[in-house]
């Protein structure tokens, strides 16, 4: 494609369905195929792409998802902002089922999901200790509260392996740990994007209370969490539509690219293998 596209949105195919002008690029990558093609749109005068994470017909269950396919596609078009918002549940009374939590840090929970694009032979290690991109926080959570919905601003989001739910004991544990909210699909996917150095945001949608956040809370199920999040849909589509053209129009200090320079274990020699991902 001619065109910059430097803005890329994962989500369901409810945020560009309604959209006019909506082009289908399928996207080969090094790591296989991506969970569905790339749609790509015009957002007032930006040039957005979307990718339904697990397929436009959600065919893709959380843990079989091909997360460094999906980042891939995006860093193949140019992409330099990331914006991934997600269904959660709440660890913590407060924040409540209908609230949105853009969170600043994430625990792994999840276990064998390819999470890195560094496989050797260049040793690489990068550090996600501040991923979450501090200027698309500050916008997302700006625009948020403009549309009138509770933003919390920061919390950690826990990110289990699924498609199973948690116990009560693991629920317990994680709200008595202090984490506010629960998913699935936060890591490696925004992980991923930081080892390329795209700048990322996520918006979190509450749905509901995780069974274990008070004693008296119901297990809770996945017909109540598409309840509410379909409630919420039309609100998140609006948000994340006004969030992308409140993006700088020049996106080269988003993203932690200059930290990577400081990532690889071999003298930052020079090979083919940092092109590939660098540039």
């Amino acid at each position: 494609m001619s065109e910059t596209i430097d803005i890329g949105v994962f989500g369901g195919s409810g945020f560009y369905s309604l959209l006019e002008n909506v082009t289908e690029a399928k996207i080969d990558t090094p790591y296989g195929s991506p969970s569905d093609s790339v749609f790509v749109a015009k957002v007032g005068d930006r040039n957005i792409a979307f990718m339904p994470r697990h397929g436009r017909r959600h065919t893709i269950p959380p843990h079989k998802v091909n997360y460094r396919a999906n980042v891939w596609a995006f860093h193949r078009l140019g992409v330099k902002a990331v914006v991934s918002p997600c269904a959660v549940g709440s660890l913590q009374r407060h924040i409540e089922p209908g609230h949105f939590l853009v969170a600043d840090q994430f625990v792994d929970r999840t276990n064998g999901r390819p999470d890195t694009f560094y496989d050797g032979p260049v040793t690489t290690h990068v550090s996600p200790a501040d991923m979450y991109d501090p200027t698309l926080r500050r916008l997302a959570i700006e625009t948020i509260r403009e549309h009138g919905i509770v933003a919390h601003d920061g919390g950690t989001v826990v990110v289990i392996q699924g498609p199973r739910f948690s116990t009560k004991a693991e629920s317990a544990w994680f709200t008595q740990m202090g984490w506010h909210v629960i998913n699935m699909t936060q890591y490696p996917e925004a992980y991923l994007c930081h080892e390329l150095g795209m700048g990322v945001v996520n918006i979190s949608l509450v749905t509901d209370f995780d069974c274990g956040v008070v004693a008296d809370t119901e297990a809770v199920t996945a017909h109540n969490v598409l309840e509410v999040f379909q409630s919420n849909a039309e609100k998140a589509r609006a948000v994340v539509l006004d969030l992308v053209q409140r993006l700088p129009s020049d996106l080269s200090g988003i993203g932690g690219k200059s930290s990577l320079q400081f990532s690889r274990g071999d003298g930052h020699a020079s090979s083919h293998f940092d092109i590939r991902l660098y540039e």
